[in-house]
């Protein structure tokens, strides 16, 4: 029989939503082994957020903070769009950004960190709200950005509420020069890095697996042209620099103006703000992305709840 300790009672409460008393009774009734107790309080229907924990949440919200230096973009989870439009649901990303920003912008961190105005932690408080609105929710993921002097700017885009939408971006911009003339060029950046979707800041941080895979193929490809073996290492090289204008930040063409490269627009931004700037690191969460979806048939699950047959096709 597993010892049952107070962490182990608050880790079935975490998971669950129901009470101390009932998650301890539940550990005792199951010796201890934590699966069981959930299905021991699922069955007792005291299992608030047990019954909804294998729902797919890939809906939800990206949220934004910045405060001059530092920024932090969260994504927290839920089954429908519709919860993103609910005021709690909102409340709860935005102070999870902020919590973030103040924090070390780690997911498990931030799980841990005590929710304001309350005497718990984060994830006693998605497991609360999980609760009250009735919807598998999950804390997916976290990231910080901070730089020495200058700016972190955000973008946010398909934005319901202010820092609030379903693509968040940061960009750390290490400059000492005029702050408010760096921030409209770091939103610019963002939405930039928003819409042209780099993967690499520079050419020396793109992924050395994908790199590998990209010159195969286009050795592969020059190849089949019958060239020599030396003339088929420069054909190589020459398209993997358009390889690294479709992936590298800096070597992409900036869709502000839609002909200088990134790179370019940064080393002369130099004159308007009056001092060199240099982009240090940018973060993109797209809602979703990378979640596996169900298929969902929308009039089957209608004609469900209304109790009738789906019309058929034809």
């Amino acid at each position: 029989m597993a010892e049952i300790t107070a962490s182990r009672v608050k880790e079935l409460r975490e998971k669950t939503g129901a009470g101390m008393m009932d998650c301890k009774k539940a550990l005792t009734e199951t010796a201890g082994e934590m699966e069981a107790a959930v299905d021991w309080l699922r069955k007792k229907g005291l299992a608030a957020a047990a019954r909804k924990a294998g729902r797919v949440a890939a809906e939800g919200l990206v949220a934004v903070a910045t405060d001059g230096t530092v920024g932090a973009v969260i994504e927290l989870n839920a089954e429908t769009d519709f919860v993103a439009r609910n005021d709690k649901f909102q409340a709860a990303a935005a102070t999870l950004a902020r919590l973030a920003l103040a924090g070390t912008g780690e997911v498990e961190d931030l799980r841990k960190a005590s929710y304001p105005g309350t005497d718990h932690d984060v994830g006693v408080e998605i497991t609360s709200l999980i609760a009250t609105i009735g919807e598998n929710m999950n804390l997916r993921r976290a990231a910080r950005l901070s730089v020495s002097a200058g700016v972190v700017a955000s973008y946010t885009h398909n934005a319901l509420a202010p820092n609030l939408g379903t693509i968040g971006v940061l960009v750390a911009l290490e400059s000492t020069g005029d702050r408010g003339k760096l921030l409209e060029l770091g939103r610019q950046i963002a939405m930039h890095v928003a819409a042209a979707r780099p993967e690499a800041l520079n050419i020396k941080d793109v992924d050395t697996s994908k790199l590998d895979r990209e010159r195969a193929i286009l050795a592969d490809q020059a190849r089949a042209s019958g060239k020599p073996e030396e003339i088929i290492a420069k054909m190589v090289e020459g398209r993997l620099r358009k390889y690294y204008e479709e992936v590298v930040l800096l070597e992409q063409v900036y869709v502000i103006d839609n002909e200088s490269k990134v790179g370019k627009v940064v080393e002369q931004a130099a004159k308007t703000v009056g001092a060199p700037v240099k982009i240090t690191g940018f973060i993109r969460f797209v809602l979703g992305d990378g979640i596996e979806k169900e298929a969902t048939d929308f009039a089957s699950e209608v004609a469900a709840v209304a109790g009738v047959k789906p019309p058929t096709a034809g």
